[in-house]
């Protein structure tokens, strides 16, 4: 399979990157399955389903979370609805929707996404190895389904390194979220799991992590909050991570990042 994840999209700059390019990728990458981060496409601050359908009709299969998942008050009766958007598996049970789900990609083959957050340098949650454990024991990947991608959304890069390295062999790509900035350590792990630390942000780089530089500069040299944080709105960068796998496996045999548009030099993966 050949899968494409974008990182984090930010703001209006984000949803245009992707709009206005991920179709003409889609084709150019023969992608089966595009999943994308959505934990701030919606004014910088979480995602309205108005975003959700704008993103599934540029061609985003499936949208998973993050921090910012419940910041705009409408996505919570529309999450129970859509089962491809996904909020972080290891929130407390009886939160709304659901942190992971299987779908059909190009060619029929089935794909698991789980959507994970972290605990270091972030709000209390429920722990994410045994979430992700519970929810890995009732597939198998090569088996029931084809491919398993675990978004882990986490400040620390360490804890993010442990997940992949936890889960490699059982699943076919682990990649990071929430830095907004992408990492130039993409590797298939020894046991076939693909990995990068932070896909990078779909956003707007000429900003302080997609946001308009002045209030957090501002706010860094200690002046009083004067107003909230607004995404950068120049010409955005797609950033995403792309992998390939064996049909047979699951597991991966290339992985890739990809970048662009915008400020950032690009990066076409070599088997494009």
């Amino acid at each position: 399979m050949r899968v494409l994840f974008l990182g984090d999209i930010v703001g209006r700059a984000g949803r245009d990157a992707v709009t206005s390019r991920l179709p003409q990728v889609r084709k150019d990458l023969r992608l089966d399955f595009v999943v994308a981060n959505g934990d701030n496409p919606a004014g910088g601050f979480g995602i309205t389903p108005a975003v959700c359908e704008e993103l599934y009709g540029a061609g985003v299969d499936c949208i998973t979370g993050g921090n910012h998942t419940w910041d705009q008050r409408e996505i919570i009766p529309y999450i129970d609805s859509d089962k491809k958007v996904l909020r972080p598996l290891n929130h407390v049970p009886g939160t709304p929707g659901r942190g992971a789900g299987i779908y059909e990609t190009t060619g029929g083959r089935k794909a698991m996404v789980i959507s994970l957050l972290g605990r270091v340098f972030m709000s209390e949650i429920d722990d994410p190895f045994a979430a992700v454990d519970a929810e890995l024991a009732k597939v198998r990947l090569g088996g029931t389904v084809d491919f398993i991608f675990v978004d882990i959304h986490a400040e620390a890069t360490s804890e993010k390194m442990a997940m992949a390295q936890y889960l490699d062999g059982r699943v076919s790509l682990v990649a990071g979220t929430h830095s907004h900035i992408p990492t130039a350590d993409a590797q298939v792990l020894p046991n076939g799991t693909a990995y990068q630390t932070d896909a990078g942000m779909c956003g707007d780089y000429d900003s302080v992590i997609g946001m308009e530089k002045s209030e957090p500069i501002s706010r860094f040299r200690g002046s009083v909050q004067k107003k909230r944080f607004q995404p950068a709105e120049g010409e955005g960068t797609m950033c995403a991570v792309f992998v390939e796998t064996d049909d047979k496996t699951g597991l991966a045999t290339h992985v890739a990042p990809f970048r662009q548009g915008g400020r950032l030099a690009p990066a076409i993966p070599d088997s494009a």
